[in-house]
């Protein structure tokens, strides 16, 4: 299908000239399959389907493409050639997120039974303690593209930090909204950026409303929200997710990979990214199960699933794993079509459950975990409980998060073991010794 006149956008919408912004080539309605040229707009004018990133990728060389790769920074931008970013990315002023590590967790497996392997991709080491970086570092080479002078975002908190970091460092305004009654961890790590940061009274959905009613206000002009005019070029972040476990795997696709769920566009991407490894040679092209993690709460996707339903219907969240707190995930859909088309599934734990997977995790493998990566280990233990997760397959579960930012959900139950007198009887007399 050609590529037609980009629709009518809103204000903010600083530039619509041709950009460089690598192999990415258009952007491409998922639903009507209808194209536009690269810009800040997000929704088809057809059919108001999302749109994402359609690409001009390197073909007919899988071995010199994996070099290149194996030679690249310890970033993301090792895989700059896949995403939607100018070739010389890596020289810009950005935090360079990525490359974090695939832990190999065995004690883990054997608290839970997997025999198959079992691996935690811990994203807690970027800049800003989460995987938001990822999409952030994307979508900021696309802010640059179109010439907006301000960073913007709705967050559940992590993101906002995110955005504060990446637009100091590039030397751009903040502006980002949040929730009212986030973690206090995380409305000081998106303060002290620097940027403006709003709270807003009511939940993320509300927080969501109000970033598009500005996007179209003249108020809203230069503007650049990361996970709505920008979206399409955020969303490729997540992709680097699959790239590197995969290449820390042995350019390999695991059995199955259980990710949490907030928008569902990190899951919905992680797929599209194992796809066009696959398409692109670099991976032997074999069965995966994704499944999908969600907190009893905020569940919306899991109840969807659970039955049989190809609708999300909305919820008010009600749990702490704030981070995956959204009520109406724009991409519950395909994250439904994509746990049902790999064999996986869509599954939820309880707050309790949330606290007793990270503690499970610190304990056996040293990974403290922000809350959504307590509910996905606490989806795998519940999965493989049921027999849904198969313990003699591969498995990847992705931790997003440092527990830093979420210490409010483990504090009432954690503490001092016992407290004594300085002196050796007091220790004996405590069991300690």
């Amino acid at each position: 299908m050609s590529v037609l006149s980009a629709p009518t956008t809103p204000a903010s919408a600083a530039s619509t000239a041709p950009v460089d912004l690598g192999p990415a080539s258009a952007l491409s309605c998922r639903e009507c399959g209808q194209r536009y040229p690269l810009g800040p707009i997000f929704a088809c004018a057809e059919c108001f389907g999302p749109l994402e990133i359609a690409y001009d990728l390197p073909t007919g060389d899988p071995e010199g493409l994996r070099s290149r790769i194996e030679a690249g920074p310890a970033s993301i931008w090792r895989y700059a050639e896949l995403l939607p970013v100018p070739a010389d990315v890596a020289t810009k002023p950005n935090l360079n997120p990525g490359w974090t590590p695939l832990v190999r967790a065995d004690r883990l497996a054997a608290e839970l039974g997997v025999t198959g392997g079992l691996w935690v991709k811990d994203d807690s080491g970027n800049p800003t303690h989460s995987f938001k970086d990822r999409v952030v570092a994307n979508a900021l080479e696309a802010a640059r593209a179109f010439g907006f002078t301000t960073l913007s975002c709705s967050s559940t908190g992590n993101l906002a930090g995110a955005v504060g970091a990446a637009a100091a460092r590039a030397g751009l305004r903040s502006c980002v909204f949040i929730p009212h009654d986030l973690e206090q961890g995380k409305v000081v790590m998106a303060a002290v950026y620097g940027g403006d940061l709003v709270g807003i009274e009511g939940s993320y959905d509300d927080v969501n409303r109000f970033c598009s009613e500005l996007i179209g206000d003249p108020a809203g002009e230069g503007w650049g929200f990361v996970n709505v005019n920008l979206r399409p070029y955020y969303a490729e972040g997540s992709k680097t997710l699959a790239f590197e476990i995969c290449e820390q795997l042995g350019w390999r696709i695991p059995d199955q990979l259980v990710i949490p769920i907030a928008s569902g566009s990190q899951l919905t991407k992680i797929d599209k990214g194992l796809r066009e490894l696959i398409s692109l040679g670099l991976v032997e092209d074999r069965p995966y199960r994704i499944f999908g993690a969600q907190a009893e709460g905020c569940s919306p996707v899991s109840r969807a699933f659970k039955d049989g339903h190809e609708v999300i219907r909305p919820v008010k969240p009600d749990t702490i794993a704030k981070s995956l707190a959204i009520g109406n995930p724009a991409d519950g859909p395909y994250v439904l079509d994509i746990a049902r088309r790999t064999g996986g599934a869509v599954e939820d734990v309880t707050d309790g459950q949330v606290v007793d997977a990270i503690k499970l995790l610190a304990r056996t493998e040293g990974i403290f975990a922000e809350t959504a990566g307590g509910v996905t280990v606490g989806v795998t233990r519940k999965l493989i409980e049921s027999g849904v997760l198969d313990p003699t397959l591969s498995t990847v579960v992705l931790n997003t998060g440092d527990g830093l930012k979420t210490l409010d959900a483990v504090a009432p139950t954690t503490g001092p073991t016992a407290v004594i007198r300085p002196d050796l009887d007091a220790f004996r007399e405590a069991g300690l010794a």
